[in-house]
């Protein structure tokens, strides 16, 4: 690459932040601008979970391909990060659990999968006590994983500024500057960005930079916490079960998550604090004594079709990052590696993931 090459990152969330740290260490210049604080959308709002099983039974395999290369390059990830940036990330393979009512079709996904086993309702409760609620089985997917997304954060900031970065919070994009027909900056309220290449990684808030069909999914989410007296403090897998997730993380359980189009309203309700809590407690009945001690809102980018957005848009110059929906973790060290490699003209996009398979995006 040549040592003069400058990009400009739009959005400081997991995917513009890995991307940017991956430019830098191979010695562009990178400036990332965030509208508001780094890592604080999506990617603060969310569980953390790196989940292939629970996540991907109906995607594609393109998609389901994506997820395996990302999910092996997760513990290599992780503990990059954590070397670069001095900060733990809370990176743990611990296994998931998928219950459902259905014992014929689950056993049916373990004999077409060597990752997961099927698991009886006895067997469940042998293991994990607590989960009393009522299910058929389970499936257990022994390879699933999740890291504390805000300590991920966090974290890479810390690592993209240590590798020489430039990270510009609340400073949001108005406009793209050309030259000729191509993208060669960013028009900030404060002053001008100019680069050889654009990428917009903005996430729910992508179409809001360019016309690009990124639809904001809010979910809402909520974390309880043990009484004093509880008879079990629980850890171990993440458990899915009854619609909702559970995620066991620094003596708090995470459960999410509500899915609603509303465009960009991230207020709490609490039907959604109702709704997550009966759901969790037909899981784990011992939960009903728990106690709530936060609810929260987030905005996924979602497309059309479901699948991502990764590489040149329709415009000269400008890169797209987006529309990962609820698998913006997952994905993200298989996106930073893609797509700073496209960026420095070492890739080809993904024909599933092209952006340009949609009309043409316009600032």
């Amino acid at each position: 690459m040549k040592s003069d090459m400058k990009i400009v990152i739009i959005g400081a969330g997991v995917a513009g932040l890995s991307i940017g740290w991956r430019l830098r260490q191979a010695g562009a210049e990178v400036t990332i601008l965030e509208r508001a604080q780094p890592a604080s959308g999506a990617t603060w709002a969310s569980a953390g979970m790196i989940a292939l099983a629970a996540e991907l039974e109906t995607s594609p395999p393109v998609e389901v391909d994506f997820a395996r290369q990302s999910n092996a390059l997760w513990p290599g990830f992780a503990r990059e990060i954590e070397e670069e940036s001095g900060q733990a990330v809370g990176y743990e393979r611990s296994g998931a659990l998928l219950l459902s009512d259905d014992a014929v079709a689950m056993a049916g996904r373990a004999a077409a999968d060597t990752d997961l086993t099927f698991l009886t309702a006895e067997e469940v409760r042998a293991r994990w006590p607590m989960l009393s609620g009522e299910y058929s089985g389970g499936l257990w997917a022994r390879h699933e994983a999740h890291v504390d997304n805000r300590a991920l954060g966090r974290a890479l900031a810390i690592a993209f500024l240590k590798a020489g970065g430039v990270l510009k919070p609340a400073e949001a994009a108005v406009n793209l500057e050309y030259r000729g027909r191509r993208i060669t900056g960013v028009l900030t309220p404060f002053t001008r960005y100019h680069g050889n290449a654009v990428l917009l990684a903005a996430g729910a808030w992508s179409g809001q930079v360019v016309q690009l069909p990124v639809t904001p999914v809010k979910g809402e989410m909520i974390a309880l916490t043990p009484p004093p007296d509880a008879e079990f403090d629980f850890v171990g897998p993440v458990v899915w079960g009854q619609g909702v997730y559970l995620v066991p993380r620094g003596g708090r359980l995470l459960v999410g998550a509500t899915v609603e189009e509303v465009g960009f309203d991230t207020s709490l309700s609490d039907g959604a604090v109702r709704h997550l809590r009966q759901k969790a407690e037909a899981v784990i009945p011992g939960l009903a004594r728990w106690r709530l001690d936060e609810h929260w809102a987030g905005l996924r980018p979602g497309t059309p079709d479901g699948l991502p957005l990764l590489g040149p848009s329709h415009e000269q110059g400008l890169f797209i990052a987006s529309g990962q929906y609820r698998n913006g973790i997952l994905f993200a060290p298989a996106i930073a590696q893609l797509m700073a490699d496209m960026i420095r003209g070492r890739a080809e996009p993904i024909d599933a993931f092209d952006p340009r398979r949609f009309p043409g995006a316009k600032p």
